[in-house]
Parts: C-alpha cells; structure tokens; sequence
C-alpha cells in the first residue's frame, strides 16, 4: 500500500510536472508568436515607411526633370556647356555611391560582394552600357529644340518599347498579351498628346524630334537591359559597387567629350561658365534621380516606377502651365491619360511564372 501510494505520487508529481512545461511552453510559444508578429508588423511599416519616401521623391525629381532643364536656358539656348553638366552629374552619382560604400564598410565590414574589386571581367562590361548613357543623357539635352517639358514625358515612355522588345531578343523574355496590347496603347496616347488641331501640322512635335525622341528610347532600353543583365549575373553583389563602376566610366567617357568637343571652350572661358542656380538644381536633380531609380528598383518594385512616372507627368504638364504658359489641351490630356493606362498594364501584364 506505501509503495503504491509513493508511487501514484510520483505519477502526480510526474503529471504535474508535464502540465507546467505545456503550460509554460504554450506561453513561451504565445509570447515568441506575439514577438515575431510584432517585428514583423514593425518591419512591414518600416517597409512601407522606405517605399513610400522612395515614391514620393523619384516623383518629384523626375516631374522636375525637364522643367529644370528648360529652365536652365537662357535666351532659347544653353550658357553653359552641356557635356560639363554631363561629366557633373555622373561625377556626383559616383561620389553618393562611394559615400554609400563607405557607409557599407564602416557598419558591416568589407565583404567579396561589397569590395571594389578590379578584376578584368567583372569592370569589363561596364563601358558598354555607360557610353550608352552618355549619348542619351547628352541628347535629352538638345531634343528641347524641339519639345517642351510636358512633351518630352510623354515622349520619354517610349522607351518602354525599346525595353520590351529588347527582352524579348536580348534575354529571351516573353511578353503577355496585355503588354503587346499595351505598347499599342503606348503609341496612340503618345500621338495623341501631340495631336495639334489649331495648325497646319497634325503633329506639335516635328519630325526631327520624334526621331531624337526614338534614338533616346533605343539607347535608354538597350542600355538598360544590358544594365540588368550585368546586375542579375551576380545578384549578391552590392548595388552601389555595380553603379560606382558604371558612374566611373561615365566620368571618363563624359572627359573623353569635352577634351574632343569643348576644349577650347572650358580651357578659355573655366569649366563652369554660364552655371547658374537652376544648372546646379539641374546637376543634383539628374544625380539623385539615378540614385532613386536604383532603390526604387531594389526596395519596392516596378509597380512603384510606374506609378512615380505616370504622376510626374502630370505634376510636369501642370507645372509647365504656370512656368512656361503651356496650353493643356483636350489631346494633350486625353492622350497622357492613356500613357499612363498603358504602362499600368505593362506592369501588371508580366506572365507569372510556371509553378
């Protein structure tokens, strides 16, 4: 009877036992799921918090873009040298990506995929896309000849064509119906913005626009396709390494132009003649939009760039009517709607992948 006793009490005592570490267990469970889902929660706002300053910001430098290089003009034409303000931009994107790295370095330390390597067949393939770069930023410069602000936004979509297609041959990527569909709509919205019922001409832009216009689209899609291919080669590597290296050969190709064009010019009369308040808003404006279209590309996603670009611009065609007396007529509006219509669903067109 004592031994039974003894031991129901041990089985008691056991039971017990158990029951307390479920209980604490559950709690410990609870508690850890209470944590987790309050990081997480924290995480999610902090998310949101850093795409939604990255929104708003590529928004405004890029609405503001054109309008600060019209701006820039004094008398219809640049005081300044072009190819200089070029080499500027480039050189401050360099600068705020080494400023980054060294950023990188001091809080995490010096690892293979954020070290400034020199290797021959990783810098290699940067030229190609930075004197693609190049050509393109210098003639979104002159294509002012023969556009204004709001029209040179709608014009610039029309790399989303050169992109699209240049997937397609490049990276072998296929391409949904909408997205077919939506390069259509693509090309109606821009003609119909430039649609000008009140002339001769059927179209506001001339020819000699358009075709400035198709040139920066091919260079933009091209060089922008091969960017990504470089990116994606090695997707561990640190981003800012991968722009540092694009910006340098930026600033050398953008020297190599002035030493062939404006030598005499920057030698007689100094490197920042004819800059002006509105050129240096124009240099940083340039500088930081690249920076943002990088952690727009790496922090949210492309949804976020096309909505940026759709609403600058109209933030660019209703500014223009206060600074520059812009007309915004029916066509211009109607026709800037269905831009933004159609790159909407370029984006949301993407083939999902087979599971």
């Amino acid at each position: 009877m004592e031994y039974r006793k003894v031991k129901d009490q041990e089985s008691y005592d056991d039971l017990s036992l158990k029951d307390v570490e479920s209980l604490s267990g559950r709690s410990l469970s609870s508690a850890n799921a209470t944590g987790l889902s309050s990081a997480g929660g924290a995480k999610g706002k902090s998310s949101w918090k850093l795409k939604s300053v990255v929104t708003l910001a590529l928004t405004l430098l890029t609405s503001s873009q054109a309008i600060l290089i019209v701006w820039s003009k004094r008398a219809g034409k640049y005081e300044y040298s072009v190819i200089t303000a070029n080499f500027s931009v480039e050189a401050l994107k360099c600068l705020l990506s080494l400023a980054a790295l060294f950023r990188t370095w001091n809080h995490h330390g010096v690892t293979d995929d954020n070290r400034l390597t020199t290797s021959f067949d990783e810098v290699s393939v940067y030229p190609i896309p930075a004197i693609l770069y190049m050509v393109k930023n210098l003639l979104q410069y002159y294509i002012f000849a023969y556009v204004d602000a709001p029209a040179y936004q709608i014009l610039k979509n029309l790399n989303i064509i050169s992109t699209g297609v240049l997937y397609r041959i490049i990276l072998k990527k296929k391409l949904s119906e909408i997205q077919w569909a939506a390069f259509i709509l693509l090309c109606a919205g821009c003609t119909t913005a430039q649609l000008n019922p009140s002339s001769d001409h059927v179209l506001q832009t001339p020819i000699q626009g358009w075709m400035m216009a198709i040139v920066m689209a091919l260079l933009s899609g091209f060089a922008g396709v091969y960017t990504e291919a470089i990116i994606k080669k090695r997707p561990s590597r640190n981003i800012n390494v991968q722009n540092f290296w694009l910006y340098i050969f930026g600033v050398i190709f953008n020297l190599v132009a002035i030493c062939v064009q404006d030598y005499d010019a920057v030698m007689t009369k100094g490197f920042f003649h004819g800059y002006s308040f509105i050129t240096v808003l124009m240099i940083v404006n340039h500088a930081l939009s690249g920076i943002a279209v990088s952690m727009v590309m790496k922090y949210a996603d492309n949804i976020v760039k096309v909505y940026s670009t759709s609403v600058a611009m109209l933030l660019t065609a209703v500014v223009s009517v206060f600074l520059f007396n812009f007309h915004l007529s029916l066509a211009f509006f109607l026709g800037s709607t269905v831009v933004s219509v159609s790159v909407y669903l370029h984006s949301v067109g993407k083939l999902q992948p087979q599971k």
